[in-house]
Protein backbone atom coordinates (compact mmCIF):
# COMPACT_ATOMS: atom_id res chain seq x y z
CA UNK A 1 0.00 0.00 0.00
CA UNK A 2 1.73 3.60 -1.01
CA UNK A 3 1.26 6.44 1.08
CA UNK A 4 1.24 9.83 -0.45
CA UNK A 5 2.88 12.38 1.47
CA UNK A 6 2.35 15.62 0.16
CA UNK A 7 2.18 19.17 2.04
CA UNK A 8 -0.89 20.97 2.85
CA UNK A 9 -1.90 23.99 2.06
CA UNK A 10 -3.48 26.90 3.64
CA UNK A 11 -6.72 26.17 3.20
CA UNK A 12 -5.98 22.63 4.45
CA UNK A 13 -4.51 23.78 8.06
CA UNK A 14 -7.20 26.41 8.47
CA UNK A 15 -9.61 23.62 7.64
CA UNK A 16 -8.24 21.17 10.35
CA UNK A 17 -7.81 23.65 13.18
CA UNK A 18 -11.68 24.95 12.85
CA UNK A 19 -12.70 20.99 12.29
CA UNK A 20 -10.86 20.18 15.38
CA UNK A 21 -12.10 23.14 17.87
CA UNK A 22 -16.00 22.52 16.98
CA UNK A 23 -16.35 21.38 20.34
CA UNK A 24 -13.66 23.81 22.22
CA UNK A 25 -10.08 22.91 22.49
CA UNK A 26 -7.68 23.94 24.54
CA UNK A 27 -4.15 25.12 22.46
CA UNK A 28 -1.95 21.72 23.13
CA UNK A 29 -4.70 19.43 21.66
CA UNK A 30 -5.07 21.71 18.39
CA UNK A 31 -1.17 21.52 18.14
CA UNK A 32 -0.98 17.76 18.12
CA UNK A 33 -4.02 16.68 16.34
CA UNK A 34 -3.43 19.33 13.69
CA UNK A 35 0.02 18.48 13.51
CA UNK A 36 1.59 21.77 13.90
CA UNK A 37 4.41 23.29 15.63
CA UNK A 38 3.78 25.94 18.65
CA UNK A 39 5.07 28.49 16.39
CA UNK A 40 2.71 27.46 13.45
CA UNK A 41 -0.34 27.04 15.70
CA UNK A 42 0.31 30.68 16.93
CA UNK A 43 0.14 32.47 13.72
CA UNK A 44 -3.27 30.23 12.99
CA UNK A 45 -4.87 30.91 16.02
CA UNK A 46 -4.19 34.76 15.75
CA UNK A 47 -5.44 34.68 11.89
CA UNK A 48 -8.68 32.90 12.69
CA UNK A 49 -9.17 34.11 15.82
CA UNK A 50 -8.85 37.85 14.16
CA UNK A 51 -10.85 36.66 11.26
CA UNK A 52 -13.81 35.98 13.42
CA UNK A 53 -13.52 32.35 12.74
CA UNK A 54 -12.34 31.34 16.04
CA UNK A 55 -12.75 32.53 19.73
CA UNK A 56 -10.96 31.83 22.76
CA UNK A 57 -12.47 32.25 26.29
CA UNK A 58 -10.66 30.70 29.25
CA UNK A 59 -7.98 29.14 27.63
CA UNK A 60 -10.03 27.12 24.90
CA UNK A 61 -10.46 27.84 21.84
CA UNK A 62 -14.21 27.05 19.81
CA UNK A 63 -15.08 27.36 16.17
CA UNK A 64 -17.24 30.31 15.65
CA UNK A 65 -20.66 29.98 13.36
CA UNK A 66 -18.66 31.99 10.99
CA UNK A 67 -16.19 29.13 11.06
CA UNK A 68 -18.46 26.63 10.74
CA UNK A 69 -19.79 28.39 7.53
CA UNK A 70 -15.96 28.55 6.01
CA UNK A 71 -16.16 24.31 6.91
CA UNK A 72 -19.18 23.96 5.07
CA UNK A 73 -18.40 26.07 2.06
CA UNK A 74 -14.72 24.90 1.73
CA UNK A 75 -16.51 21.02 1.63
CA UNK A 76 -18.89 22.20 -1.14
CA UNK A 77 -16.08 23.28 -3.15
CA UNK A 78 -14.32 20.26 -2.90
CA UNK A 79 -16.93 18.27 -4.47
CA UNK A 80 -15.58 19.89 -7.34
CA UNK A 81 -11.91 19.14 -7.51
CA UNK A 82 -10.45 16.88 -10.73
CA UNK A 83 -8.95 13.69 -9.11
Amino acid sequence: METELRRRDKHEIVLDILKIARDGKRKTQIMYKAKLSYDQLKVYLELLNDRGLLESNNGFYRTTCKGLDFIRTYEEFSLFKVP
